[in-house]
């Protein structure tokens, strides 16, 4: 893909995020009937809208590239649009206000480019590879705080049914530096590639790729790192193995602990 390629796409995914925002912030104050997903995480009608939205977008534009959204796929291409319509949807059915959209394209299973948008703060983040991360116009970058620096904070994602039991992991971490859970994976990684998190830990299998795509390249274009528990790549145009986003610097030492008490 070329360069002028790839900016096109990046355009086209900063619009179609700030689309899906308006939709966001248009139902945030209203009723959102929403229901349990299998994995007993939340749905809500929002979600479902904005995955059609996405879906007949790009297949407007792109009629053959595949699309994978966390509510609904389509197709099959070596170019695969991967979307998270509302990541943090538990929050956002409580009226919370930390909830963002994300969308990015991989090719051959690996993310090009990646935009998330926060609607509560009309903040856009986005990436191609290559070309640095960005809060709106201003390059990001991830800190070099090792974890027992007293401005690491860290974040990590549970619910019932996740497939890697982390709380041993939160339970030594939690030694060593400042915890929290703010509701977004997605969020969390954007705090990541802007400095103010250290690193964020994600025990997400099925359909999960949808809330790790876009941070894989924003937050490594903002000097961090981005893989799965095991610390190894993954494709992202499928089902993961959990994720570690980090700021590079702690990135083994978090995959040996992990190696360690999930053996």
């Amino acid at each position: 893909m070329t360069k002028e390629e790839q900016s096109k796409y990046l355009e086209f995914a900063k619009k179609l995020s700030k689309e899906a925002g308006k939709i966001m912030q248009e139902y945030f104050d209203k009723d959102n009937a929403y229901s349990y997903k299998a994995d007993k995480t939340i749905v809500t009608e929002v979600d479902k809208k904005i995955n059609t939205f996405i879906i007949n977008e790009i297949k407007k534009k792109y009629p053959t590239h595949a699309i994978d959204g966390e509510e609904e796929k389509y197709g099959k291409n070596k170019y695969t649009w991967i979307c998270d319509p509302i990541d943090g949807t538990a929050m956002y059915a409580r009226k919370i206000p930390v909830s963002v959209f994300s969308l990015a394209l991989a090719e051959e299973g690996i993310p090009i480019l990646g935009v998330v948008y926060d609607p509560s703060t009309d903040n856009l983040y986005s990436a191609a590879k290559g070309e640095g991360a960005y809060e709106n116009d201003q390059l990001i970058t991830v800190n070099n705080y090792e974890l027992e620096n007293e401005n690491s904070i860290i974040n990590f994602d549970m619910w019932p049914t996740a497939e890697y039991n982390l709380y041993p992991i939160i339970e030594i971490l939690g030694k060593k530096t400042y915890t929290v859970s703010i509701g977004s994976i997605i969020r969390a990684g954007i705090e990541i590639a802007k400095g103010n998190f250290t690193l964020a830990v994600f025990p997400g299998t099925k359909d999960k790729n949808c809330d790790i795509a876009a941070l894989k390249v924003i937050v490594e274009e903002a000097g961090g790192k981005v893989t799965n528990l095991a610390g190894e790549e993954e494709r992202y145009d499928q089902s993961i193995h959990g994720a570690i986003i980090s700021n590079k610097l702690i990135h083994e030492e978090i995959v040996k602990l992990i190696k360690e008490k999930l053996r």
